[in-house]
């Protein structure tokens, strides 16, 4: 256990990020399944509306470091090409 008070502050400050980042990481897998399903029922228009949205929130979670920013261009860019695909 801590022995400094600042050690102590340090426990709850992450222990208030985890929390924020475990909302946000299962915020993002909802959308992504969300737009997974738009995909598979090929449904392209909603699709692309809905990536805006899903791309935003991404990279939003990229820039505060919930998640890394390469890992939120290549996630975005592999969905956008299932939804260009769709005819």
């Amino acid at each position: 256990m801590p022995v400094h008070a600042a050690a102590y502050k340090s426990l709850r400050a992450d222990a208030k990020k985890h929390k924020r980042n475990e909302a946000v990481k299962s915020e993002l897998k909802t959308m992504a399944k969300k737009l997974e399903s738009l995909i598979s029922e090929k449904k392209k228009d909603e699709a692309q509306k809905y990536l805006k949205a899903f791309a935003s929130k991404y990279m939003k979670a990229a820039s505060k470091g919930v998640i890394r920013k390469k890992t939120a261009s290549r996630k975005i860019s592999r969905l956008s090409k299932r939804i260009n695909r769709i005819k």
